[in-house]
């Protein structure tokens, strides 16, 4: 991490992650997956959909996304299912690139859909979850907090990072040039709360006690929606 952002967020030791390793059952290659603590829901990445004055590019930001520039506007994921004929995601399936197969026969134009970024969330999504953890934490913007990023984003394939910080601080996570993703794993100190972005998927599963987890599912901003089979 560049100078500014490990003064904030600084290295600590990897065995932090042993608690996540035990609950998940896994190495952690592609982030943990902790099951529903003892309840989960799923925040989606951001999907933009190209209008009639929309700039000719994108932002190219590899593997996370910002907003795509003028011209595009956030299309919820309800939405497009409701406007094609998908479910919102299929059953059995996480949020990844296998939803929406009803796309292109619906007419739906190549070039006018940007999908999500796999791995991260949009930075407009980042913050809204952010945001949310902190009006929804005891100790609010000051709440401590570790992030672990796994070996692939950090490409060194033998191990991941783990930093501590301030919730308050995590949209500076955003703008590390080192590690183009959001964290795979973001926790409260306290265990109250375990955000999981795996390294292949397109949204982030947040998992809580059972009113934080109905509070997301009714956030204006945030569009979040339950998955039994994955919890």
């Amino acid at each position: 991490m560049p100078d500014d952002i490990l003064a904030l967020w600084p290295l600590v030791p990897a065995s932090e992650t042993g608690w996540l390793a035990e609950l998940a059952q896994g190495d952690g290659l592609t982030g943990y997956e902790v099951p529903g603590r003892p309840d989960a829901a799923w925040v989606l990445g951001g999907i933009y959909e190209r209008g009639t004055s929309a700039s000719n590019s994108v932002n190219d930001s590899q593997s996370r996304d910002e907003h795509p520039g003028p011209g595009w506007e956030r299309l919820r994921w309800a939405e497009l299912a409701d406007r094609i004929g998908d479910p919102v995601v299929p059953q059995g399936l996480y949020p990844c690139f296998r939803c929406f197969p009803s796309t292109k026969a619906a007419g739906i134009r190549p070039g006018s859909i940007e999908w999500p970024a796999e791995g991260s969330l949009d930075r407009p999504t980042w913050d809204q979850l952010i945001r949310f953890l902190a009006e929804h934490s005891l100790q609010g913007a000051d709440t401590a907090c570790l992030a672990y990023y796994n070996p692939l984003v950090t490409q060194d394939f033998e191990k991941g990072q783990v930093h501590s910080g301030r919730l308050g601080d995590a949209p500076s996570l955003f703008d590390n040039p080192d590690i183009l993703y959001t964290p795979s794993n973001l926790w409260a100190t306290d265990r109250s709360w375990v955000v999981c972005t795996d390294y292949d998927l397109w949204g982030t599963k947040v998992c809580g006690a059972g009113p934080l987890i109905e509070a997301l599912l009714g956030d204006p901003e945030i569009e979040a929606i339950r998955l039994p089979w994955t919890s």
